[in-house]
């Protein structure tokens, strides 16, 4: 156990200076770990896809932390072009990037969905997207003071998931949160992957994996008005019940992030969560790792598969 006890946000190190980009900013965890991160000085940038909401939660930050340095770019993580037309937009804007929070995602689309480049879009927007994220801004990344960190926000449902190679995009059988497991499972995946190729190849890059327990948040279920059906419209309610009674709020569910992000004692190839019952809540404490995370075979293949189908090599 590396966490200090109770850790906040005031006991990280002073980011004044340093670069973040935060997915998915513009509401929930995404946008309580900008707020952690800018009450300490970084300069954070909120990423997200759409602009009006981006706007309204930068000016909510900006009321909330004195003197924040942040600013709002589009990223639309279902559509690779928006990927690579971020990561060069923000090229052209630093020099270096501190800390990349791959943390936007959706969850349970009641209906399957594809992204602009035809995956499966939960897979697409909170895997793959992260994935050709990651390896546009690499090259930033290393050139960070002391490597960049790679947060990768995962779930407790990875314990759940499983990588379906034979059907990575559910083209054969969807089920709404089979495939966000899926898609949870592989960011943890990639996590730890991420990690043991850059102490391999000697990257400037720090690879850290974090969870937020049950944590109430706006996390979108679908990009459209697809209908729900019967099933998917109780699971949903169960879910908002047991996360409510049995979870702890956005800020709370942060904190693991913030540790992966900021703080001083995170370990390379560490995974942080709640200290809680079932990880459900509580300070933030080592996580633990599912069996199917730790499968080197798994973990390499997935690599392979995902530079193949984002067409971005991070190796």
């Amino acid at each position: 156990m590396n966490v200090p006890a109770k850790w906040t946000i005031d006991r990280a190190p002073d980011l004044t200076g340093r670069v973040a980009v935060v997915t998915g900013a513009t509401g929930g965890l995404g946008y309580e770990t900008a707020c952690g991160l800018a009450e300490k000085g970084a300069t954070v940038i909120l990423a997200g896809r759409n602009p009006d909401r981006g706007a309204a939660a930068l000016a909510r930050l900006q009321g909330r932390v004195a003197k924040a340095r942040a600013r709002f770019m589009p990223l639309d993580l279902a559509s690779l072009t928006s990927v690579a037309a971020f990561a060069r937009d923000l090229a052209d804007q630093v020099s270096s990037l501190d800390i990349l929070v791959n943390n936007a995602g959706l969850m349970g689309a009641p209906i399957r969905q594809e992204t602009a480049d035809r995956f499966e879009l939960q897979f697409g927007t909170n895997y793959l997207g992260h994935f050709a994220l990651t390896a546009r801004l690499r090259p930033l990344l290393v050139r960070a003071s002391g490597g960049g960190r790679v947060v990768s926000v995962a779930s407790l449902a990875a314990w759940r998931g499983r990588v379906v190679f034979d059907d990575l995009q559910s083209r054969h059988r969807y089920t709404p949160f089979g495939a966000y497991q899926q898609s949870k499972l592989a960011n943890l995946i990639f996590a730890l992957e991420l990690d043991r190729r850059a102490q391999s190849a000697g990257w400037a890059l720090h690879s850290i994996a974090a969870h937020p327990g049950w944590s109430l948040t706006d996390i979108a279920v679908s990009r459209s008005d697809a209908p729900q059906g019967v099933a998917e419209r109780l699971m949903r309610r169960l879910t908002h019940t047991a996360f409510r009674l049995l979870g702890q709020s956005a800020e709370a569910g942060a904190r693991p992030i913030l540790f992966a992000a900021a703080g001083a004692e995170a370990s390379d190839g560490g995974y942080y969560g709640p200290s809680g019952r079932g990880e459900r809540r509580g300070r933030v404490a080592d996580a633990r790792v599912p069996p199917q995370a730790r499968n080197l075979p798994t973990a390499r293949r997935l690599w392979e598969v995902s530079e193949r189908l984002t067409g971005v090599a991070l190796s």
